[in-house]
């Protein structure tokens, strides 16, 4: 049985959650959070970084400097709608974002939001072990392999599966030690 489908669809899983990890702000500047984030240029939603410089000059700090001049209003307006709870400082050049201080108790909310995350990407990658194991079972079914065959494909998707589980366990440990150690 040919297992690259399970195994580009769990990968799929973790690079979501890879991204989704990186646009938590965890105290320290990271330009991965304004990947969300379009405004609005000659009419078409246009992410920051095709508009503007995005540099890192501290490590609690965030530069975007715009290529055209006539944008930063519409990217310091995109910043306040935005949930990313900083407050741009425009002047009249480039804009600024500074990242305060977490404090202890924001830090363990943080923490709880990435273990939330954590378990949403594995109960993806088992619904993709399930739809799996489904496959094989059917395919035994209409005589296609044997039984025997059908379970050491399980097997062999069961391995998958922890192979990924392992590595979403891995990401969230760094993150969390990110989150806490700053």
């Amino acid at each position: 049985m040919d297992y690259t489908n399970i195994n580009e669809k769990m990968e799929k899983s973790i690079s979501v959650f890879a991204e989704k990890l990186s646009e938590v702000r965890a105290g320290r500047a990271n330009p991965a959070i304004l990947n969300k984030i379009k405004i609005d240029y000659y009419g078409t939603p246009t992410p920051i970084n095709q508009v503007a410089g995005v540099s890192v000059p501290e490590a609690r700090l965030i530069v975007i400097q715009p290529w055209d001049a006539s944008v930063l209003k519409e990217i310091e307006k995109a910043i306040l709608a935005s949930d990313i709870g900083i407050n741009p400082n425009n002047d009249g050049k480039v804009i600024r974002l500074a990242f305060p201080e977490l404090n202890e108790e924001r830090r363990k909310d943080l923490v709880k939001d990435i273990k939330k995350m954590a378990e949403e990407a594995k109960v993806a990658v088992r619904a993709i072990r399930r739809d799996g194991i489904d496959e094989a079972k059917a395919k035994q079914k209409d005589s296609q392999i044997t039984e025997d065959e059908l379970k050491s494909a399980e097997t062999e998707i069961q391995k998958i599966t922890d192979k990924y589980v392992e590595e979403i366990d891995k990401l969230l440990e760094q993150k969390e030690k990110e989150i806490m150690s700053i």
